[in-house]
């Protein structure tokens, strides 16, 4: 959890003389981002009575309610228990939720590969009770002596750890800006192992020139042919030689990004060997040609069905456009659909079998989902905002509110310019932090003020390279009068099939 408050209310509260409208935000731990229809039903039951009501889906697989009342926070975390959820580790530094390639439809052994995040998320849980004993009034131990984590110790880790699976060729989850990625090797429908990216990391300080957005670099390949030791004995190790090697007294610089920049990535595979007793392999070839949600509907090998709609900002309610929230109340009701989240905030109505595809589709046509999911533009489907304001403390500027305003006159420019179809990945943060993955967007936009941005561009549409500054304190005319120029220049002079940032990169659209 995080204590947060009402940033739109500070003024008229101070005016009164009393404090801020404090609140919390809670987050479930989710590898792999996965929930029962069961489950589902209970989180709108708790974010009904507990929270503002509204479901937000995470970049990161997850779902966080906001609003939480501390009186609301013991009987929110017992129903949670009850639906056999928990929010451990979700914040704070330790391992975050695990996140993994999300569309089983994309590979026969998603399967398999996604019980990874599963398996990863137990083995680098903190092992305390205290989460069981404050919140669900388990017997307290008494000597804590008998608590031993050989993991997090006494200091856990300088700062948080965020581990991502990918199967290529979609890069769902921005692999590259984990501070460890597995790349899923495949070949003649076998899982061979994973290529492991180390030092991903997109959180910036402005005016800070020490910080800086990194993507992780590929140290190696770990089999698992004759098992999963291997893997989970170097994964453990990797995290263990940050949290003896991480920078503890800045926290702005204890990411593992600085770990390795500061020590070099063949240091830290020879420490690693040192720690596992083992070499890793050299890292196999791979090739990301995406990195998008498949909205719609979609087959598995099995005969499942999938549907993805389109979730703007992740952002579950019901509103006087769309009933969202009682859409899903209604398909989870039915029990003939699982819930599974990507990393864009959009969640996929999932494993459905044939016989039940028909249910499930007439409830989506009811509410106008599907009509609503097809009629959404590409460049808004392919856009993330995290949340910013009015609740998150470091936000300078809007997000997640302002963004979609944004995009309905960014629209008619793309109409204009015959680029309607083109999809350019736009993301927005209200501050430099990266929550949202801006500097990892064709288009980054990164608050700097209240209704100001720095631009960026050239970030590549698969995820493997970062953006650059293009301008700085832009508002929204001079946003749209940059934009108006740059897609006439696209239009004009791309060679074909050339994506927006690509060609971004080859004009030199950035400071130098």
């Amino acid at each position: 959890m995080y204590q947060q408050d009402d940033r739109d209310r500070r003024e008229e509260r101070a005016a009164k003389k009393l404090e801020r409208l404090y609140s919390f935000m809670i987050r479930l731990r989710l590898p792999g981002g996965f929930l029962t229809p069961a489950q589902w039903i209970a989180l709108h039951d708790i974010a009904g009575e507990n929270s503002t009501g509204t479901i937000k889906i995470t970049t990161r697989q997850t779902v966080q309610l906001h609003g939480l009342l501390r009186s609301r926070i013991k009987p929110t975390i017992r129903a949670f228990n009850e639906a056999h959820l928990d929010s451990i580790a979700t914040c704070g530094d330790v391992n975050r939720n695990v996140t993994c390639a999300a569309y089983p439809s994309q590979s026969e052994l998603h399967e398999q590969i996604h019980a990874f995040a599963g398996k990863i998320s137990t083995l680098l849980k903190p092992k305390t009770r205290a989460y069981y004993e404050i919140w669900l009034d388990e017997e307290k131990l008494a000597d804590k002596s008998q608590e031993e984590d050989p993991l997090y110790q006494d200091r856990y880790l300088p700062r948080k750890f965020k581990i991502g699976i990918a199967i290529p060729p979609n890069n769902d989850i921005d692999l590259f800006t984990n501070d460890l990625g597995l790349i899923a090797i495949i070949e003649n429908n076998t899982l061979l192992g994973f290529n492991l990216a180390i030092g991903g990391g997109l959180g910036t300080t402005h005016g800070n020139a020490e910080t800086y957005p990194r993507l992780g670099t590929v140290i190696g390949f770990v089999s698992v042919a004759s098992g999963e030791e291997k893997l989970m004995k170097t994964i453990y190790e990797i995290v263990t030689i940050q949290r003896d090697y991480g920078n503890r007294s800045d926290r702005k610089l204890a990411r593992l990004k600085y770990t390795v920049d500061k020590y070099g990535a063949p240091w830290y595979k020879e420490e690693l060997a040192k720690r596992t007793g083992f070499a890793l392999e050299e890292a196999r070839p791979f090739h990301f040609t995406d990195r998008k949600d498949y909205y719609g509907w979609h087959q598995n090998h099995k005969g499942y069905w999938y549907y993805t709609p389109f979730i703007e900002n992740g952002r579950v309610l019901d509103d006087e456009n769309l009933a969202l929230k009682t859409t899903f109340l209604e398909v989870a009701k039915t029990g003939k659909a699982n819930f599974r989240f990507t990393g864009n905030q959009n969640l996929i109505l999932a494993d459905i079998k044939p016989k039940d595809k028909p249910t499930i589709e007439k409830i989506l046509k009811k509410y106008r989902i599907i009509e609503h999911t097809e009629a959404a533009s590409s460049i808004r489907k392919n856009a993330i905002a995290c949340v910013a304001l009015p609740t998150c403390p470091l936000a300078l500027a809007e997000a997640q509110r302002y963004l979609p305003s944004l995009l309905s006159k960014i629209e008619p420019l793309l109409d204009k310019h015959a680029l309607t179809e083109e999809n350019i990945i736009t993301r927005m943060t209200g501050c430099p932090n990266g929550c949202g993955r801006p500097y990892a967007a064709e288009i980054g936009f990164i608050g700097t003020a209240p209704e100001r941005y720095n631009m960026y561009l050239a970030g590549d549409h698969e995820g493997q390279r970062l953006n650059k500054l293009y301008k700085e304190n832009l508002d929204e005319a001079a946003i749209l009068q940059e934009l108006d120029l740059l897609f006439w220049l696209y239009r004009k002079e791309r060679a074909t099939g050339e994506k927006f940032g690509d060609f971004a990169l080859r004009q030199r659209w950035f400071k130098q």
